[in-house]
C-alpha cells in the first residue's frame, strides 16, 4: 500500500464545506465578513503581532466557529501560552528535534483519518517511551510541532483531530516523567492555546499505575476536555465505538496492517513547511522597547 507522509493543503470539497456550514456556521459571506472583522480587531491590538492573510486568519477562525471575537480571544490566550513557555517555543524548527523525531518511536501520525475524516494522531506513552532519550519537554515539542503542520489542513480545521495515548507497558519511568509541571504544560496548551477541533482523546492499553498519572492530570482538566476524554484499557471494542476499526491497526483490534512507520517518516513533511513554523514563532506579544 502505498502512503503519502505528506499534508493536504487542497481547498475544501463541496462536501467538506457542506459539513463546515452545519458544524462552524462556514458560508461564504460569513467567511469574508469574519476575516475582514478579525483582521480589523488585529490591527485594534496593537500590543498583538499576527499575520493577517486569509488562510492564516482561518487557523483560528474555524475552531472558534467564525466569532471574530472569540478568535481574537483564542490569539491572545496563544500569545500568552509562548510568552510563559518562551524557553520551550522561541523559535523552535523542525531541526531542533529531529533526533527525538526520527530516532525514537513517540509521537506518530496515522497514515489514514479516521471514519469521520479526523486526523489521528498516537502518541506512545508506555514501554516505547524512554524518558531519558526524549525527555517529557521534548515530547510536548514534537506535539507542538505537529500541531503547526496540522493546521495548514482544511480538512484537519474542519473535521478535527482525535488523540490515542497509549499507554501500554507504563512503569515508574515514565510516570516520574509525566510530572505536574508537564501535565500543567500539556493540559493548558490543548485547553487554551491549540487552534484545531481537538474532538477527542482516548486513553488505552493503561496498566493499574495509570492512576498516579491520572491523579497528576486531574487538577488541570477542565470541563470541556473532561467530556471529550475516554479510557478504554485493553477493551478494543469499546474503543471501536469512537474510532472505526477499518481506520486502525491490528494492534488496535483494527482491520489494517500493523503500523511501520514512525515519525521517522513523517519528519520530512514537518521540514517541507518551515515556513508557516517559522512565521507562526513570529506571532504573539509585540515585544516591548525600552
Amino acid at each position: 500500500m502505498t502512503r503519502n507522509f505528506d499534508i493536504d493543503t487542497d481547498p475544501p470539497t463541496p462536501e467538506l464545506l457542506e459539513v463546515a456550514r452545519k458544524e462552524l456556521r462556514e458560508t461564504p459571506e460569513l467567511r469574508e465578513a469574519s476575516i475582514k472583522e478579525l483582521r480589523s480587531l488585529l490591527k485594534e491590538a496593537t500590543d498583538l503581532h499576527y499575520k493577517d492573510d486569509d488562510d492564516f486568519l482561518l487557523i483560528f477562525l474555524r475552531p472558534c466557529h467564525f466569532y471574530p471575537e472569540s478568535a481574537l480571544k483564542m490569539m491572545r490566550r496563544i500569545a500568552e501560552f509562548k510568552k510563559n513557555y518562551n524557553n520551550l517555543l522561541h523559535n523552535l524548527m523542525p531541526e531542533d528535534e529531529k533526533r527525538a523525531f526520527t530516532e525514537h518511536n513517540v509521537v506518530n501520525v496515522l497514515a489514514n483519518r479516521d471514519q469521520k475524516g479526523r486526523r489521528v494522531l498516537l502518541v506512545n506513552c508506555g514501554a516505547l517511551w524512554d524518558p531519558k532519550q526524549v525527555s517529557s519537554e521534548q515530547l510536548f515539542r514534537l506535539f507542538y510541532l505537529i500541531h503547526l503542520i496540522a493546521q495548514l489542513e482544511p480538512e484537519t480545521q474542519i473535521n478535527g483531530a482525535v488523540v490515542i495515548m497509549d499507554f501500554d507497558g507504563l512503569s515508574l519511568k515514565q510516570v516520574k516523567a509525566l510530572s505536574p509541571s508537564f501535565s500543567k504544560l500539556l493540559l493548558t496548551f490543548i485547553q487554551e492555546a491549540l487552534p484545531l477541533r481537538l474532538k477527542e482523546v482516548h486513553i488505552i492499553k493503561q496498566p493499574y499505575i495509570f492512576k498516579l498519572v491520572w491523579a497528576l492530570f486531574t487538577p488541570f482538566i477542565k470541563e470541556k476536555l473532561n467530556k471529550r476524554m475516554f479510557f478504554h484499557g485493553g477493551d478494543m471494542k469499546k474503543f471501536h465505538q469512537y474510532v472505526s476499526p477499518d481506520v486502525l491497526p491490528k494492534s488496535y483490534g483494527g482491520s489494517l496492517p500493523e503500523i511501520d512507520y514512525s515519525g521517522k517518516d513523517w519528519f520530512p513533511c514537518v521540514g517541507k513547511y518551515v515556513d508557516h513554523i517559522g512565521r507562526y514563532n513570529e506571532c504573539g506579544f509585540v515585544a516591548k522597547t525600552d
